[in-house]
């Protein structure tokens, strides 16, 4: 079983997810945020005030790195 989370940052999911991880869990599923979901960037003015407010905002690959930094993704199933 996955467990869905995402909120604010990439950094700050990330953080969840090795929470989640260290509490025993072995999936993960990304939660975004509107404007990812979208397809818009974080900074667009179509996205004012939805950043990170209910899933995690990602606009870059270096936002997919930091979700999924430290994670060992060939041990976790994610999506």
């Amino acid at each position: 079983m996955r467990m869905f989370a995402g909120f604010g940052s990439a950094k700050e999911t990330n953080a969840r997810y090795q929470y989640l991880l260290e509490q025993g869990n072995m999936g993960l599923s990304a939660a975004f945020d509107l404007p990812t979901l979208m397809g818009y960037d974080s900074d667009a003015p179509e996205a004012l005030g939805e950043f990170g407010k209910c899933g995690v905002a990602i606009s870059s690959l270096q936002d997919m790195e930091l979700l999924f930094d430290g994670i060992p993704l060939e041990q976790v199933s994610a999506s």
